[in-house]
């Protein structure tokens, strides 16, 4: 591993520290060294709030006071991502840079926002700043496949996610509900909704589960609620009413504002069902959801392929009769024991 490359990996270790926290901005890692020596990090640690090269810099301003003038002239600056250009919620990294007179920046990979894409490494350059492109390029941008996703394709990145027993059952034959996988699974399914913008279910998980779609197994923030209704027979008494999370309700019937439950009309609503559904989360800043079900719902999104990853638990448990589990078209990219389950990860992304 080149020094370039162990620096960017610190680089990228910070920015995941603001994973859930900074959408629909992208998770970003500064670290700037003097003399082989780290002198500041920093990465974006909230939406709106200062990006990774404020933090990094403004470290080196309070651990090294009046020498911090003379290490930042003297030392090299390496970004997860392409500083900004552009005034947003905050000013141009690339101006703060050049006015700190760092003389060297190192690069993962272009932001590929159009108000940045290759002009903050312009500004650094006209400034006579040695810029350097492309360690853990792929690291990086796959690090931020959310960002990149909604970016590029007007659409949030989509997560499917469902548990199924070891003969493939999804769920009983009959409406009810039964648990499949362990205790160590739902908590990493918590885990995993805290660093999502949203997550879907269909009328029929909402009805048969009644679930909270919440948090309250792992710290951090709740995901907004989506609920595909296409008829609003939903009964208001459902956990997803309790106006603790903003609720997102697509139906084919009405669109109102009910204290935190959106209720959003689709025209057509099954004509291309999950792609509208998809571009009206992208209007509203939406960069990731997970879809957590039923297999109908998971199916018109696979149907569709209109997916990123699929993280599939698989149990040690046998039923022998049921509602079968959606398949897909590929292999697992990787899989892990979590407890007495597998879980099987599966990519259908070029990132």
């Amino acid at each position: 591993m080149s020094v370039h490359e162990t620096y960017m990996r610190r680089c990228i270790e910070l920015a995941m520290l603001g994973a859930g926290k900074v959408s629909p901005n992208p998770m970003v890692g500064a670290v700037i060294v003097h003399n082989g020596e780290i002198v500041g990090e920093g990465w974006h640690q909230k939406y709106g709030g200062p990006h990774a090269e404020v933090n990094a810099i403004q470290e080196v301003i309070d651990r090294h006071g009046a020498n911090a003038k003379e290490l930042l002239q003297n030392a090299a600056m390496y970004v997860s991502l392409e500083p900004c250009a552009h005034f947003g919620k905050t000013p141009p990294c690339a101006d703060l840079i050049v006015r700190h007179q760092i003389p060297e920046v190192i690069i993962a990979c272009n932001d590929p926002f159009p108000n940045v894409n290759g002009r903050g490494i312009a500004k650094l350059q006209a400034a006579g700043i040695d810029v350097t492109q492309g360690i853990l390029e792929k690291e990086a941008t796959f690090m931020n496949r959310r960002f990149f996703t909604r970016v590029q394709r007007h659409r949030p990145y989509i997560i499917l996610k469902w548990a199924e027993t070891a003969d493939g059952y999804f769920a009983p034959s009959e409406p009810s509900q039964k648990w499949i996988s362990g205790p160590l699974a739902k908590i990493m399914s918590h885990k995993w909704r805290s660093e999502e913008d949203a997550i879907l279910v269909g009328a029929g998980t909402a009805q048969t589960d009644n679930p909270m779609l919440n948090v309250r197994e792992y710290p951090g923030r709740n995901p907004k609620r989506i609920i595909i209704d296409k008829n609003l027979t939903l009964a208001p008494h459902l956990h997803l009413f309790d106006n603790r999370q903003e609720t997102i309700v697509f139906n084919a019937l009405e669109t109102d504002w009910k204290e935190n439950t959106k209720y959003i009309a689709l025209e057509n609503f099954d004509l291309y069902l999950p792609q509208n559904i998809m571009y009206q989360l992208y209007l509203m800043d939406i960069q990731s959801v997970i879809i957590e079900g039923g297999v109908k719902t998971l199916e018109q999104f696979i149907t569709a392929g209109l997916w990123d990853e699929a993280r599939i638990f698989r149990s040690d448990t046998f039923w022998g009769r049921g509602r079968k589990a959606p398949t897909l078209p590929t292999i697992p990219a990787d899989s892990e024991r979590i407890g007495n389950d597998i879980l099987n990860l599966y990519l259908n992304t070029d990132y």
